[in-house]
């Protein structure tokens, strides 16, 4: 039995995955300046100290945009379509100010385990300590920001749709599979039992 336990374990951190720093979402505008600092803010600072944290920016003055940003403000209920928006996690921020940053820092530590607050809490306190050499070490955090572009994406969904390995063709195998191991490892017990 120990076995089964063990097998929907694994089964059930394949499906759903571990607990992670909630991804933040950042709605701009280039002629805006809080929104300029708030990406300084994401860009130079939040990326170093959550590893696992991820930057999607969406420039809201580009038209293919708009729909994505329209369903945010009435997502987080907005009735303004002012910038920034600052989506972490389920939390929405309208507006920056340098008084947000724990905020922003609160929202996205929602999930995380202690051990990643810990980590941040020390790659905060590196990031005091000396910033430049901390960012240099740790260069590769600047892939965790990403520009949305809705043509792009409309793209890559167009390219998935006509993909012959669809996730839920993955699953359904790993559930048999699984139901298949679990079978025989269930049948090989009351064997030994015999």
């Amino acid at each position: 039995m120990k076995k089964l336990s063990f097998l929907f374990a694994i089964f059930g951190f394949l499906t759903f995955g571990a607990a992670s720093a909630a991804d933040i979402t950042l709605y701009y505008s280039p002629f805006c300046p809080h929104c300029h600092h708030a990406r300084d803010f994401f860009v130079n600072r939040i990326v170093y100290e959550y590893p696992k944290l991820r930057v999607v920016q969406v420039n809201v003055t580009d038209q293919a945009n708009l729909p994505k940003f329209q369903d945010v403000l009435e997502k987080c209920g907005y009735e303004s379509g002012g910038v920034p928006v600052i989506v972490v996690g389920d939390k929405c921020f309208q507006g920056y100010a340098d008084f947000m940053q724990q905020d922003l820092r609160d929202a996205v530590e929602v999930d995380l385990s202690d051990s990643d607050k810990q980590t941040a809490a020390e790659n905060k306190k590196a990031m005091d300590e000396n910033a430049e050499e901390f960012k240099k070490k740790h260069s590769d955090r600047q892939e965790a920001i990403t520009e949305y572009s809705a043509a792009a994406d409309r793209a890559q969904q167009d390219e998935k749709k006509n993909s012959v390995a669809s996730p839920a063709y993955f699953y359904a195998l790993l559930i048999v599979l699984i139901a298949a191991l679990a079978f025989v490892l269930v049948r090989k017990d009351k064997n030994k039992k015999k």
